[in-house]
């Protein structure tokens, strides 16, 4: 699929919706996601109540809407559907994130915002969690673990100045205080910090915790990769030889958050991403509906090579529908639309 500016519309593109006969010899084929149409616009819309929402690729590319992404949320919300904001970004808080809903366009209150951060400094609040946390992380973190009296260290710039790495045993001081490490993105990955983390979960009961793992940002770039919050969580797991527990997507542990308090019905319930390994992979996790969008992440070739593939895992990654992009939905929401 060819890349297109986010601030343009891409053309729709046919997606298959033929499942495949038990007696095929393309049994261990998987059916591509159904590409919502006038026809079975209806049922798709009164299948759900809630919809849970990525944000990046989704919804806005940094500060760049993606369409009329607001204009479709804002109507689904006079239809009466509760809409959620499900991020695995760490870098902002949730008054943050209501912040920038705000500037473009989007109705969300901080109640309606999951963000990774938040869902982590809820996860030690239920553990009863009493010590301080080291952060290899953004302000999202910290703010978040504020908000719930939890102290932290860490979240700033640390580098090697060079010399000997013998002479850092003198340099390096460790908080004796320290019981958690969170990794989130960090665009200061250094080797100091990376050995403090290690450090620090050598100690006995130190839990290890990661918001994410994504590989990279969905980001519009002239060739440029923008690195995720996977490379940092890797870093780690790799000195301190014992793995993170992710927070964030595909995790079950977002949907417990928002459950507990709104008591939500899965079966009723819609995800939508841009990256299938982490959002819809949530959504299955979950038992909820899925509708995956090609303006960040996923492409139709993706589709078209999990679907092909023998492999469950990544016939898993395949959602029940498909959109090029979530302002696609307007032509069904309002006729009107149809003609832009």
């Amino acid at each position: 699929m060819t890349h297109q500016s986010p601030s343009h519309k891409q053309r729709r593109l046919p997606v298959a919706t033929k499942r495949i006969s038990k007696t095929s010899p393309e049994l261990a084929m998987a059916p591509l996601p159904a590409l919502i149409t006038r026809e079975n616009f209806k049922s798709f819309l009164e299948s759900f109540d809630t919809v849970l929402t990525d944000c990046d690729g989704v919804l806005w590319h940094e500060d760049r809407l993606i369409g009329q992404a607001h204009v479709t949320l804002n109507t689904l919300q006079a239809l009466g559907k509760k809409v959620f904001f499900v991020t695995n970004n760490s870098t902002k808080s949730r008054d943050d994130y209501v912040e920038k809903c705000g500037r473009l366009g989007f109705k969300a209150t901080k109640e309606d915002i999951l963000s990774s951060a938040y869902v982590l400094a809820q996860y030690l609040k239920q553990q009863g969690f009493q010590k301080k946390v080291y952060v290899m992380g953004m302000g999202g973190i910290v703010k978040e673990l504020q908000a719930e009296g939890i102290q932290s260290t860490g979240g700033e710039p640390e580098v090697y100045d060079g010399g000997s790495l013998s002479t850092l045993m003198d340099k390096m001081k460790l908080d004796p205080d320290v019981g958690a490490v969170a990794c989130g993105f960090d665009p200061y990955l250094s080797y100091l910090k990376v050995m403090r983390a290690a450090s620090y979960l050598e100690r006995p009961g130190c839990l290890f915790l990661a918001t994410n793992t994504d590989e990279r940002f969905p980001v519009a770039s002239k060739g440029l990769v923008y690195p995720g919050t996977g490379c940092v969580v890797r870093c780690v797991e790799t000195v301190a030889e014992r793995p993170a527990t992710v927070m964030g997507k595909p995790s079950t542990k977002m949907f417990s958050v928002i459950q507990e308090k709104n008591s939500l019905d899965p079966k009723r319930t819609l995800m939508i991403g841009d990256r299938c390994n982490t959002d819809i992979l949530f959504g299955k996790n979950c038992g909820l509906q899925t509708l995956v969008v090609l303006s960040g992440v996923t492409t139709q070739a993706d589709l078209e090579k999990w679907a092909a593939s023998d492999d469950p895992e990544q016939h898993a990654l395949l959602a029940d529908y498909c959109l090029t992009q979530l302002d696609d939905l307007l032509a069904f929401l309002d006729p009107k639309q149809e003609q832009c």
